[in-house]
């Protein structure tokens, strides 16, 4: 009935779908198995793409030739790029997302991917002989071989589902929960844990009050994730709006702590520190009077509204006193409550940098199973995994990114070498070298790697080419041209930046704070000319790369240096436990995460440098 696949992907959501296109894309012959075919690519909590570093790694995905940046682009009912008042290592763009056409556009993308066969059902276990991965097992007893798995269970490993005092199996509200998988995965050696997360009630957007509360526009001029042409910039954009709780709706609240699973001690799991439900926030934080709510359309025609910025598993006659007083609510139906969600995940440091795990070969995690929070970061672990399972069934090298060379690195080296003990996810002040990850980079920094596994295309390629060279021409020719004290002095008064008394680049004018290509067009009629032949994208590289120019350069330094540790080689088969002159801590520690690199290992909490130095002696015998 089935073929020998080279990768099947259980699971498509956000991980999934990355993995199953990335190794459709690349050669692969892929199964994607779901529980439903309807909810592939599901959002299941709020209707947004991207945000602080998180639109960084949309921006990566779509450079390497994943699919996440065009599927929101295709979906996208607002954009704002976040962070404009800060440097361009922080701006991060977010867009508003019809939830529909998003999982449509999903849907659409695999059915065209050649290589892609779907099955709907429940996956209950590995097919494992004599130590090997063979496979993967179904509901109904059906055994499917492949060369490699993908795990990408998202919150449906032994989902519960938490409202007040009820509690009921599910990944989701109205979808069953997975069993057995952990359970044989555990059996054979892996450690698994809890984690919890939440999503808030939606609402009818017609039983709202917008004149109560703050609206929120998208950019005069948006922009898109995509770098390719296949997707456009939004001609008309929806609106979101911003309201506040108060102290009466607080005290509502907490009349229901006494049946809060998250106060009584139903809810084991670890959520997520940054993305804390409404109850735990007026607990922590009970000095203030309110808290921010966005109040955000789940699409381009429906009414449903998400209520971000309250999450709560409290019961459900407790959240409905509570939202309808908050202003703009006094009269809100409630389409669905909030509720909290435990499940199992496996904490990553049973990983190696590809994703495949230690101890199975073959056999790979990504997303929620590995202990993180939110699509971005699922979506960008899948086309690693996807990437890594089919050059694998090819035999070929495996596919790493350094810390240095994306958000995505960082994030998994993250996860290998620090683990996480609650739902991790990514922020700006995780990578070191920002600077030079910025998001209008992405193209410039991962294009040629995405082309030369098989995953960017031909187009892709050619595009960051021209990027590239005209950003390089532009800035030549910015350090070539001169202007006279005649030319610019009048300009540079009115925006109170100080006068020049001989001839000065372009380039210098640039490097001054109040001064950018936009201001520096109108100084000089020639100089606008020549400049409204770039594409913006261009003036904006060069523009960056002129004002940052000597610290992006540190920071390359940086990364120059730290590269021998990085190409330094251990042994996957090392033997810690047989050098007595190491730490006990470190011998643990080392022996468990395997580290690959002694850059790696450097990183690795409770490894001193003097074991780095003793495993250096070890290593040059």
């Amino acid at each position: 009935m089935f073929p020998i696949y080279d990768v099947i992907v259980v699971g498509a959501g956000h991980a999934g779908c990355e993995a199953a296109h990335a190794a459709a894309r690349m050669g692969s012959k892929v199964l994607l198995c779901t529980m439903n075919m309807n909810t592939i690519a599901q959002m299941s909590c709020n209707p947004a793409m991207g945000g602080v570093a998180k639109g960084q790694i949309v921006r990566e995905i779509d450079a390497l030739g994943g699919m996440s940046g065009i599927v929101s682009d295709k979906s996208m009912i607002q954009f704002r790029m976040l962070n404009r008042s800060k440097g361009p290592a922080m701006w991060s763009p977010r867009s508003q997302n019809d939830r529909m056409k998003f999982a449509e556009e999903w849907r659409l993308a695999l059915e065209q991917t050649p290589n892609v066969d779907f099955w709907q059902e429940m996956i209950t276990g590995l097919v494992v002989k004599n130590g090997e991965l063979k496979g993967v097992r179904t509901s109904i007893g059906l055994e499917i071989q492949a060369k490699s798995v993908v795990l990408t269970n998202g919150t449906f490993l032994n989902g519960l589902i938490h409202i007040g005092e009820k509690q009921f199996g599910g990944g989701r509200t109205g979808e069953a929960a997975a069993k057995g998988i952990t359970e044989q995965l555990v059996e054979l050696g892996f450690e698994s844990g809890r984690m919890k997360t939440g999503t808030p009630p939606r609402v009818d957007g017609r039983s709202l009050d917008y004149t109560k509360m703050e609206v929120q526009y998208g950019d005069e001029n948006p922009e898109k994730f995509s770098y390719s042409d296949s997707t456009t910039t939004l001609k008309e954009q929806r609106t979101c709006w911003i309201t506040y709780t108060n102290k009466e709706v607080h005290s509502t609240l907490e009349e229901g702590f006494d049946r809060s699973p998250m106060f009584n001690g139903r809810i084991q799991g670890l959520g997520p520190r940054y993305c804390p439900s409404i109850e735990d926030k007026i607990n922590r934080f009970a000095e203030r009077d309110r808290h921010q709510i966005f109040v955000e359309p789940e699409g381009w025609n429906t009414v449903e509204m998400y209520i971000n910025g309250f999450s709560t598993s409290l019961p459900e006659d407790v959240q409905y006193k509570a939202i309808r007083k908050i202003a703009g609510f006094e009269n809100a139906k409630m389409f669905r409550p909030g509720y909290a969600i435990e499940y199992d995940f496996f904490p990553p440091t049973q990983l190696k940098l590809t994703l495949e795990t230690q101890l199975m070969e073959n056999l790979y995690f990504a997303g929620q199973i590995n202990g993180t929070t939110g699509y971005e970061e699922a979506a960008c672990q899948g086309l690693v995994a996807g990437i890594n399972a089919s050059l694998k069934a090819q035999e070929k090298d495996p596919f790493l990114l350094k810390r240095s060379d994306a958000y995505i690195g960082v994030l998994i080296d993250d996860l290998i070498n620090k683990g996480t003990e609650e739902p991790y996810r990514m922020f700006t002040s995780r990578a070191e070298f920002r600077l030079l990850l910025r998001q209008d980079n992405a193209d410039l920094r991962l294009t040629q790697k995405g082309f030369d596994i098989g995953l960017a295309s031909d187009e892709r390629l050619a595009k960051m080419n021209i990027k590239k060279e005209e950003t390089a021409k532009l800035i030549n020719d910015l350090k070539q041209k001169k202007f006279s004290p005649e030319s610019v002095n009048e300009g540079l008064e009115k925006i109170g930046s100080s006068t020049i008394k001989e001839k000065i680049s372009a380039e210098k004018l640039l490097k001054r704070p109040q001064i950018g290509l936009q201001i520096l067009k109108t100084f000089n009629t020639e100089i606008d000319a020549y400049l409204s032949k770039y594409p913006t994208e261009v003036l904006e590289q060069a523009e960056i790369q002129i004002k940052y120019d000597s610290y992006i350069e540190k920071e390359q330094q940086m990364v120059d240096k730290l590269s021998n540790m990085e190409n330094f080689k251990i042994p996957l088969k090392f033997d810690y436990i047989a050098i007595p002159a190491l730490s006990a801590e470190g011998k643990q520690k080392l022996n468990k995460i395997r580290p690959e690199t002694m850059g790696q290992a450097s990183r690795i909490s409770g490894v001193t440098p003097a074991d780095l130095s003793i495993i250096t002696v070890y290593l040059g015998r």
